[in-house]
């Protein structure tokens, strides 16, 4: 095989997220989601996800594409975790009050409802921790530091400060960072096909855990985003300045999308200077995982994604066994 083409990175287009103990990969319309059970096998769960504006014209608009990838991808994680959590759900022998409850309200969509419920839940956490805190934070400052420019920075820095210390701290709890080391391995396995490796658990260990299309990166995105956008907000009502920052958020989303979008296909050197904090992000948000987890991501990949025909067709070579063992021999 010619080595130098192993250099070139191809776009794969498939992307996923960790879960409980597995990992989620989505390959156009077709996910799938693979989860270490307690008992050390490996369940698998193949479906079909079209999505919110599915055959719509809409998502040939940029930069309003990206609102609804971004919601598709909120409910497709989650209908994954919820999968995934299943597996480690404790038996109860009666339904408590609560349950009862829901399931009286949900009328018999129990796991719709929760999914719907944890999503507004989620949402409102996010918005009040890293973004109204940090504009609380800095319109006290703004007390002491009168320049209006300056305050907005602050603001842009505050929240993202209160990002970093927020992924610190839920990485010293044990099943955050089992989720992290899934993470890396989700990544590993999309770095090694598009590097043009076969993906075994000997490339992918091999392979780095970061890469550009990750949502930690676009996370990132966001918050630098907003500093720029918010920057221009100059309005003496407190209620007001919150209102529009609210009301930013699909469009901050819509530009940050565009720009992940853009840094998984091109390896520009202006693309890969934007890309580099969201790289740096994914020191703390990836870990490296085990060989029972890349196993696991790759059980994933392998559900939805042909992987030696895309290693056919974007490097022109086929995989066979004595080229496996020569990849197996290398140092």
């Amino acid at each position: 095989m010619n080595r130098r083409k192993r250099k070139i990175r191809h776009y794969s287009g498939i992307g996923g997220q960790a879960v409980l103990e597995g990992v989620m990969m989505k390959n156009k319309d077709m996910y799938a989601v693979a989860v270490r059970k307690p008992d050390g096998e490996v369940a698998v769960e193949v479906d079909e996800y079209h999505g919110l504006a599915y055959g719509s014209k809409l998502l040939n608009i940029p930069f309003v594409r990206g609102v609804f990838v971004f919601l598709d991808s909120l409910i497709l994680g989650l209908k994954s975790l919820n999968f995934s959590s299943s597996f480690y759900e404790e038996t109860k022998e009666k339904p408590s009050k609560l349950d009862e409850g829901i399931e009286q309200v949900s009328n018999g969509h129990e796991d719709t409802f929760l999914m719907v419920f944890t999503t507004l839940i989620s949402f409102a956490f996010a918005i009040a921790l890293f973004m109204i805190l940090p504009y609380a934070l800095s319109e006290v400052i703004s007390k002491y530091a009168r320049n209006d420019s300056l305050v907005a920075i602050i603001e842009g820095v505050l929240r993202i400060l209160i990002f970093i210390l927020y992924i610190l701290l839920i990485s010293t709890i044990k099943d955050i960072k089992r989720l992290f080391m899934y993470h890396g391995a989700e990544h590993k396995c999309i770095n090694c096909i598009e590097k043009g490796r076969p993906l075994t658990v000997h490339n992918v260990k091999k392979s780095s855990r970061l890469h550009k299309r990750c949502g930690s990166s676009f996370i990132l995105f966001v918050m630098l985003i907003s500093i720029v956008l918010f920057f221009f907000i100059r309005i003496d009502s407190y209620v007001w300045r919150v209102v529009i920052r609210l009301l930013l958020i699909p469009v901050i989303s819509g530009i940050s999308y565009e720009l992940i979008r853009l840094a998984g296909r091109t390896n520009f050197f202006l693309v890969r200077w934007i890309s580099a904090p969201g790289l740096w992000l994914q020191r703390l948000t990836t870990k490296e995982p085990d060989e029972d987890m890349i196993e696991v991501a790759i059980r994933s990949v392998e559900a939805v994604f042909d992987w030696k025909e895309f290693l056919k067709d974007s490097f022109g070579y086929e995989i066979d066994e004595s080229w496996l063992q020569d990849e197996e021999n290398e140092v």
